[in-house]
């Protein structure tokens, strides 16, 4: 699955992407069809299913994609005003790219319940 996995290919530089954040861990860049006038995803290097395949082992990966997600809405301005985080599982969930991604979400009012 990694091999045809866009999101492994923009954290690899094979396919552009509006990256505003990258480490050996991690990418961050802004997404294609964004939802709300902030809208960012946060990727893991390597390739992971999504946050149903996590096991123990990836305890620190997730806990520092959680770290890039508050400072990407710290850098953003976001933060004092309030943002939501997403992580979607399976199509129900609305996940579309079957590779583990937090959504950041900010900028407006976001309603609730979602979708």
């Amino acid at each position: 699955m990694a091999g045809d996995c866009i999101f492994c290919k923009i954290a690899a530089g094979d396919i552009p992407g509006d990256i505003i954040f990258e480490d050996e861990l991690a990418v961050a860049f802004r997404d294609i069809n964004p939802q709300a006038p902030t809208h960012v995803l946060v990727i893991p290097r390597a390739h992971v299913g999504n946050a149903s395949t996590l096991t123990e082992a990836d305890d620190a990966l997730i806990a520092h994609l959680m770290r890039i997600a508050g400072q990407i809405a710290r850098d953003e301005g976001i933060e004092g005003s309030g943002y939501r985080i997403v992580l979607n599982v399976g199509s129900h969930g609305g996940e579309s790219v079957p590779h583990l991604h937090i959504h950041i979400l900010g900028g407006r009012q976001l309603s609730w319940p979602p979708g």
